[in-house]
């Protein structure tokens, strides 16, 4: 078994880094928030650090999800950030879903102090964390990934090593923007069905079956109908992901006329109050006009 360091205990890290301890690995947290890792302590079992420089050391491998760039910035660099800590050979994953540029960047730094570095946004949210069942989306050298993934693969059902550094974070933009489309036409469908009249429980159940099957369809169609949203993969998260969607396709000149106008839907959303609604509420908008 490796010793671990785990940074950052969100909705999505905290149970992601339980399956790591339940799997026999010796964890270390932080979390910049101290009573969250002391909670996490006493359900696990692991251990805590004060500083995320005080969590790499020894660690083998140290794994991060927080918020943004400026986050991972935060808890990677500097002289009580991770990299302070780690000894070479190690290998610093991070399931942050953020830019392409900060992975190409904290890259080159680990580079620097012989630490390997792999890129790896997850999919799947927060059901997906808490069961131990998401898809991981990695970049960087093929030995790192291999030699991190037999401890990816405890909170994944999924992990493919997709390309070059960044790699795993161009992926998770593809992802987003295909989750965009589809939630706004799944809304327009279930909107429409109710105003027919239809039976959507009976509707959702035969067209599930055939091509207008997602995900989404078979995940949150019940729940838009039922007008519940408090739960979730939170629209603010989204429009964050889509930002950075937008951001790198000024870079690739990669055109995104749908997923600019789920944006503004998204906006619209926050703007009702509904920041921390499931992304599937934009049938709110259709609903209530």
């Amino acid at each position: 078994m490796a010793k671990v360091a785990w940074i950052g205990l969100g909705v999505m890290g905290y149970p992601m880094a339980g399956y790591v301890a339940k799997a026999g690995h010796d964890v270390t947290v932080y979390n910049r928030t101290a009573s969250k890792a002391a909670s996490w302590s006493r359900k696990f079992g692991g251990k805590t650090a004060k500083t995320p420089k005080d969590a790499a050391k020894n660690a083998d491998f140290v794994f991060c999800c927080v918020g943004n760039d400026d986050d991972l910035r935060s808890v990677v660099l500097g002289d009580k950030g991770a990299f302070a800590g780690m000894k070479k050979g190690a290998i610093f994953v991070d399931n942050t879903t953020a830019s392409a540029d900060i992975a190409r960047e904290l890259a080159a730094a680990a580079r620097k102090i012989g630490v390997g570095f792999v890129d790896a946004p997850v999919s799947g949210g927060q059901a997906g964390a808490e069961n131990g069942t998401l898809t991981v989306m990695c970049g960087g050298a093929a030995k790192d990934f291999k030699t991190a993934f037999p401890v990816i693969d405890t909170y994944a059902q999924a992990a493919v090593l997709l390309g070059k550094t960044g790699s795993g974070q161009l992926t998770k933009m593809v992802n987003q923007l295909c989750i965009a489309g589809i939630v706004q036409g799944l809304s327009e469908g279930v909107n429409f069905g109710m105003k027919a009249g239809l039976d959507m429980e009976k509707v959702v159940q035969v067209i599930s079956k055939g091509a207008a099957q997602s995900w989404q369809m078979d995940n949150r169609a019940a729940t838009m109908v039922a007008g519940k949203f408090d739960y979730g993969f939170a629209v603010d998260w989204m429009r964050k992901d889509l930002a950075i969607c937008f951001a790198e396709a000024k870079n690739n000149k990669a055109r995104l006329p749908v997923a600019a106008l789920v944006d503004q839907f998204y906006a619209h959303v926050q703007v009702r109050g509904g920041k921390r609604w499931d992304t599937s509420s934009l049938i709110h908008l259709l609903a209530n006009d």
